[in-house]
């Protein structure tokens, strides 16, 4: 179905009335909230934009902006795929998005605290022992300990899709090391350079707070005792996928980026290498992996972390940010127990909706998993990046037959979902040199500390570059947009 759109530029642009499309309504009318948008945008030809596009490329490569790719036999090196037509959120949307998120942060992190403390929750029969004890990322080194200021989950990134129903669901929850958020604000910087003047259209929330609010949460968390803390970004270096988010957020906070070979523990405390001899360090935020943090309480053959880390962590000497364990929170087959989770520890009614979801751990949903795996997408509990997904009908007779070899051998590691209609955005497709749709979705970024919370107004919008592509993941050939959020007065 062809847009009327009256513009040059979207000429070839086909809505699918299936989906929810994001800038069109089911009349092919623009929507209100993009209206100035769309006007402004088809004062441009296709020509303008794919040079316009070249700028916004070259404006990543010369700030660095990439993100690393491990294949079978190499790493590569990519700048990060950014389209030029921003998602629009309204003041109304926003605020239910904001809630809900911040919602599951805060019952997230009280079920981290029971969980490594009286396991309440467990003992009331609403998450089963064999689901947290089964996890690899439960941590008993975690048992009985109080991080200071009683947060686990400082940082929280939250996938939400919109459904064609128009309402946002979360996908899942990412709360061990949630990437992206540089490129929330690089993006911005990289649409006001190519597009100079739209802005000046909308009130739009600035994201350029969020380094400073993270400093702030991380020094609401200081050990005892410490009036000024020293803060710094540990990242496993310069090879990790995620290098420039870890080099941009430390430059942006003003803080040192270091790597494990750059801290020492003496006397239970963390000091830091420099050339005016060692300098104690107070709050960490770490990139790196919970296997990889002390090599004498995890991975021995660690050479990523710092020996007796967690030991000075242990005696309240230093904090870690998140903190080691969270991600028994995040496992895929714990999402299915967030309403429970919301109304246990807070009392309240979930704000956002979870997608309806099956753990192949139980009997019951395994058989049905396994009826029905054409019409379902299969995700392990524990990966990230989009990896070892499948999506049922994308999938021939003999691949599905692999996939339920695959659950069969190992239950407990996956959870299949309905495959969900992802709306779609107009997005600028370089080797068309046109706007076609394309499936998105949503990364929030919450931050929570002593007696405070923050949400960042925007997000990373990321885009399945592919025409039909349900998987968003930069690591599969996604990009993203610039997320506005619009303040009240519009």
């Amino acid at each position: 179905m062809k847009s009327n759109t009256e513009n040059p530029t979207f000429e070839s642009y086909n809505r699918d009335p299936k989906l929810y499309d994001e800038i069109f309504d089911e009349n092919d009318n623009v929507r209100e909230t993009y209206r100035t948008l769309f006007n402004l945008y088809s004062e441009h030809s296709a020509k303008d934009f794919a040079r316009l596009n070249d700028k916004a490329k070259s404006s990543f490569f010369n700030q660095g902006i990439t993100f690393q790719v491990y294949g079978d036999h190499e790493i590569k090196e990519k700048i990060f795929p950014f389209d030029l037509f921003p998602r629009i959120i309204d003041a109304e949307e926003w605020e239910h998005i904001e809630k809900g998120v911040l919602q599951r942060s805060k019952a997230l992190n009280e079920f981290l605290r029971d969980l490594y403390h009286d396991k309440k929750i467990i003992k009331a029969g609403i998450v089963p022992l064999n689901l947290i004890s089964s996890s690899a990322n439960y941590l008993d080194q975690m048992n009985g300990f109080d991080p200071p200021g009683g947060i686990y989950n400082h940082i929280s990134g939250t996938d939400l899709i919109k459904h064609s129903d128009g309402k946002y669901y979360v996908l899942e929850d990412n709360i061990r090391c949630p990437s992206g958020v540089s490129y929330v604000i690089c993006n911005r910087t990289a649409l006001k350079r190519a597009l100079f003047g739209v802005f000046n259209h909308y009130q739009a929330y600035s994201v350029t707070d969020y380094a400073e609010n993270l400093l702030e949460i991380m020094e609401s968390v200081k050990p005892k005792g410490v009036d000024v803390p020293n803060c710094v970004v540990i990242t496993p270096g310069i090879y990790n996928s995620a290098y420039y988010e870890h080099s941009y957020l430390a430059k942006a906070m003003g803080v040192e980026l270091v790597e494990g070979r750059d801290l020492f523990v003496e006397n239970d405390f963390v000091y830091m290498k420099t050339i005016n001899g060692p300098q104690k360090v107070d709050v960490i935020y770490r990139r790196i992996d919970d296997q990889f943090i002390d090599p004498l309480e995890f991975k021995p053959n660690s050479a990523l972390g710092v020996p007796g880390l967690m030991a000075s962590y242990k005696k309240g000497n230093v904090c870690l940010v998140n903190a080691p364990g969270t991600g028994v929170a995040d496992d895929k087959a714990i999402y299915t127990y967030m309403p429970e989770i919301i109304k246990y520890y807070l009392d309240e009614e979930p704000i956002l909706n979870n997608v309806p979801t099956y753990h192949c751990s139980r009997p019951d949903e395994l058989k049905f998993v396994m009826d029905n795996i054409a019409t379902l997408v299969v995700k392990p509990v524990d990966e990230a990046g989009g990896y070892g997904i499948s999506i049922g009908n994308r999938l021939s007779s003999e691949e599905i037959e692999e996939v339920k070899r695959t659950i069969s051998a190992s239950p407990r590691k996956y959870i299949a979902q309905p495959i969900m209609s992802l709306s779609v955005h107009p997005t600028y497709i370089e080797d068309e040199d046109c706007f076609e749709p394309r499936h998105v979705d949503l990364r929030t970024f919450t931050l929570l500390g002593q007696d405070k919370d923050f949400v960042l107004k925007g997000g990373l919008t990321r885009v399945a570059l592919q025409k039909g592509n349900l998987i968003v993941n930069s690591s599969q050939g996604g990009g993203s947009k610039d997320t506005w959020v619009l303040k009240n007065n519009q």
